[in-house]
Order: structure tokens, then C-alpha cells, then sequence
């Protein structure tokens, strides 16, 4: 089976189109030294004047048909959102050199169990650890 033709010159070959494939003239001039691709650079004038074929046709076509997904918004993870049947944290913002981590924990879960999950690069200290309500602070120290 031979190619379809897709350069100015080239024999067409769509749906056995025995066409030589030219090019209309471009309008405007290259502006890639300013802002690359440039839409004359990137636009595809070559055409098939015995069946009527369009590269800009079909790739516009080939745009068209293009899936689109859903939208999933970014959603910032809160303390209502941690998960209290493990270590869960967020973290928040504190110093140059550390950071918050709030957070909870299984009820039964010991001090340093929860230190080991949160613990900074540098260590880091609890600012409050409450065992009843299964929620914590620390600061941990990262730099």
C-alpha cells in the first residue's frame, strides 16, 4: 500500500486520488525570532486540487475529534479532610528553616510513633500532642 502524500509535489494516494499535491500561498511572513512557532510557520497550506483534500482541513478535523476530559479542580487538603484511622498531617507554612505539621492520629497511637512520620530532617518538637482527641502539632525542623 503506498503512503498518502503530505508534501507540495508528492502524489496524493487518498482513496486511490491520483492528485499531485501543491500548496496555496501563505499571507504574512515567519515571526519565530519573536515568539516560536509562529502561526505562518505552523499553519499547512498543502492541498490536493483534484480531490479537494486539506491538510489544515484535517488537522482542524483531527481537533475537533480530539477526547476532552473533565475539569478536576485543585482542592486544598484541610484539617476536616485528614483521615483519622492513620497518621494524616497537613502542612502549613512557619519559618525558613520549618514547618507546621497538624495533624491527627488513631486514639491509642503513641508519641513516638507519630514523631516518626512527622519528625523535620533536623528533628522538630510537638508545639501540642492531645492523646484524648487523636490531634497533634509539630514544628519539624527541615533545614
Amino acid at each position: 500500500m503506498e503512503t498518502e502524500g503530505m508534501f507540495k509535489g508528492e502524489v496524493c494516494n487518498r482513496n486511490g486520488c491520483d492528485g499531485i499535491l501543491d500548496e496555496h500561498e501563505k499571507e504574512g511572513g515567519c515571526s519565530c525570532h519573536i515568539n516560536p512557532p509562529c502561526s505562518y510557520c505552523v499553519y499547512d497550506s498543502t492541498y490536493c486540487p483534484k480531490c479537494d483534500w486539506s491538510a489544515e482541513e484535517e488537522r482542524m478535523e483531527t481537533i475537533a475529534n480530539t477526547p476532552t476530559y473533565e475539569y478536576v479542580p485543585f482542592k486544598v487538603k484541610t484539617f476536616a479532610d485528614l483521615d483519622r484511622s492513620k497518621i494524616d498531617w497537613i502542612p502549613e507554612s512557619h519559618t525558613h528553616f520549618s514547618m507546621i505539621k497538624k495533624g491527627v492520629f488513631p486514639i491509642g497511637t503513641t508519641i513516638k510513633n507519630v514523631e516518626k512520620e512527622v519528625s523535620g530532617t533536623f528533628g522538630g518538637r510537638f508545639e501540642y500532642f492531645n492523646a484524648e482527641k487523636g490531634e497533634f502539632k509539630y514544628i519539624a525542623y527541615t533545614d
